[in-house]
């Protein structure tokens, strides 16, 4: 449909069932070009579109400022000529920009022309005005238009334009009709005024390459169409608004043949002319929007289409919002399954954090349990020391064998004591993280529900896809790892650069904050040695734990393979 909807190709009755073929092929060629197209890398285009979007406000403003000086030349213009050139500039202007404005000083134009008695001039005029009533529909008013100013001698400009008007207004009512026997009735009406449109008018001129072009695709004569643009394209001025319709039926010429590079290059130069020049009338930005679609880019098809929607609504095309309807309801469609498969990874992603913060409540659990059982182990110890002590002065002959016992004993409950308190230290900091953490995630839910409640699921998809989230939380946990290491010993940089020859010391730039490799070995002083255990902790692979640990101990002051033993010893309670 969209294909058909940029060629209107209008042949006589014998060729009709060989465009038929033609057409059918060429779309089974599209759709093997869309395949591939949607491999293709379309993000500098997007770019360069999306920036124009961006500046279009812009271009809209500089094109009214240009209306608004015709205006005041217009106003200052006491001749009926002045004032007939004066309307006719402004007609151009409002051409592609307002449907109504446009007619409205076409109408002026022909009042003038009236007044003044010259024939050629209203003639013309009334053919372009019939041109733009059946470009937005009005056909019956086109037709009466074209009838009230039958066999009226005037210039071969005005007679070209009078058999265009005639052209474009049968090709509209073929295009549409849904009625087979008036359809061929309307194209053999429209090719008799082509062909006396293209022996009248310069062969030159704007509506003869179009026709000609449009006449070779339909016919299946793919390089003289290709010829005709480059001749059409050396006619025009790079970027201009006329270059983005020459632009748009070069993009039509690559699709046919399967380029898809040439194809989307010449598609989007076609886009950016008509932005640039705050073309309201706009036949590319929506292919744009259906080749993204096709290449399953939903988002920038649905900011494009409603662009280019709002630019149609602005102009009072009929038509073209026709042709845009069957690719809104196609985005819509897409965007509702979109919907629906992010609605399902939604609820995936609730049932695993609900089983998460289960398992997190079973881990504090066991921790609570084992915390009793050391504190109660703690205890008989510190009974059994007592007890010792108590022996050791009622036998003064076994001293120097008890009291090293006694030392002995001693230092395996200043360890107790110490792993004791870092467990407590650690438990409770633990216990605190997991009831902050499962008031994050019930928030996080009710932030869900509420936005699921408002359909806001463009910005839940976006949520869903950022690592922003789960960055933060590695932070605040890195964060209150060194805040209750650097509680339980407060000195362990120090002691840590200690061990380290001078050029290897590592200082943190922030106060209260351990670096990668300090926290590396704060680890190893807590008891967990293994490198994959740390990898794990520290979001790090497992070589790049044993690089940190080797390039650390080959700085060690003395033997390197008792560093970590040392490490272990450092802020140990004597």
């Amino acid at each position: 449909m969209v294909f058909l909807s940029l060629i209107r190709i209008f042949v006589p009755r014998k060729v009709e069932t060989m465009k038929k073929i033609l057409l059918l092929s060429v779309l089974l060629t599209v759709v093997g070009v869309g395949s591939a197209a949607r491999h293709h890398d379309l993000t500098s285009y997007c770019k360069a579109v999306d920036e124009a979007i961006a500046h279009s406000a812009d271009y809209v403003a500089a094109h009214e400022q240009k209306i608004g000086v015709a205006r005041r030349e217009l106003a200052y213009e006491t001749s009926a000529k002045g004032k007939y050139q004066c309307n006719y500039k402004l007609y151009e202007l409002y051409k592609p920009f307002v449907s109504d404005s446009a007619m409205y000083f076409l109408r002026q134009c022909i009042a003038l022309a009236d007044g003044m008695g010259d024939v050629s001039s209203a003639v013309k005029c009334r053919s372009q005005l019939a041109i733009r009533c059946s470009n937005i529909g009005m056909y019956d008013e086109a037709l009466s238009i074209l009838d009230s100013v039958k066999n009226l001698n005037v210039d071969t400009l005005a007679l070209g334009t009078y058999y265009e008007a005639y052209n474009n207004v049968y090709s509209e009512l073929a295009y549409y009709t849904h009625l087979d026997y008036m359809h061929q009735n309307y194209l053999e009406k429209a090719y008799h005024y082509e062909q006396l449109m293209m022996a009248t008018l310069p062969p030159t001129s704007e509506s003869c390459f179009l026709r000609r072009e449009q006449r070779a695709q339909g016919e299946g004569r793919l390089e003289e169409a290709m010829r005709i643009n480059d001749e059409w394209l050396k006619t025009v001025e790079p970027g201009s608004h006329p270059y983005a319709l020459v632009a748009l039926y070069r993009y039509i010429e690559y699709k046919i043949q399967g380029d898809s590079v040439q194809m989307m290059h010449w598609l989007v130069e076609s886009v950016l002319a008509d932005i640039r020049h705050a073309a309201m009338d706009q036949g590319s930005m929506w292919e744009l929007a259906n080749e993204l679609m096709l290449n399953g880019d939903i988002d920038k098809a649905s900011s494009y289409i409603s662009f280019t929607s709002d630019c149609a609504n602005r102009y009072g095309s009929r038509q073209r919002n026709w042709q845009i309807a069957p690719l809104l309801t196609t985005i819509a469609k897409n965007y509702k399954s979109q919907s629906e498969r992010t609605t399902s990874q939604l609820r995936m992603a609730l049932v695993g954090i609900s089983v998460l913060a289960l398992l997190l409540l079973g881990v504090l659990l066991f921790l609570h349990r084992r915390n009793r059982q050391l504190d109660a182990a703690r205890k008989a110890l510190k009974g059994s020391n007592d007890e010792l002590a108590s022996a050791n002065q009622q036998l003064a002959a076994q001293t120097d064998e008890l009291s090293a016992l006694n030392s002995e004993l001693s230092m395996l409950n200043s360890q107790l004591s110490e792993s004791n308190r870092v467990k407590e230290e650690y438990i409770g900091r633990f216990m605190s993280l997991c009831s902050q953490y499962i008031d994050k995630i019930d928030d996080y839910r009710k932030m869900v529900n509420k936005k699921m409640k408002n359909k806001e699921l463009d910005e839940l998809f976006r949520l869903s896809k950022s690592t922003e989230l789960k960055e933060h939380e590695l932070e605040e946990l890195y964060q209150n790892f060194d805040s209750v290491f650097l509680h339980l010993f407060p000195n362990f940089v120090n002691d840590f650069n200690a061990l380290l020859q001078p050029d290897m010391q590592v200082r943190p730039k922030e106060e209260n904050r351990l670096t990668t490799e300090i926290r590396i070995f704060a680890l190893i002083r807590l008891g967990i040695e293994d490198s994959s255990k740390i990898a794990e902790f520290l979001h790090y692979s497992v070589n790049t734990i044993y690089n940190y640990r080797a390039r650390i101990k080959n700085g060690a002051l003395d033997n390197r393979e008792s560093f970590e033993r040392r490490i272990k010893q450092l802020g140990m309670i004597q």
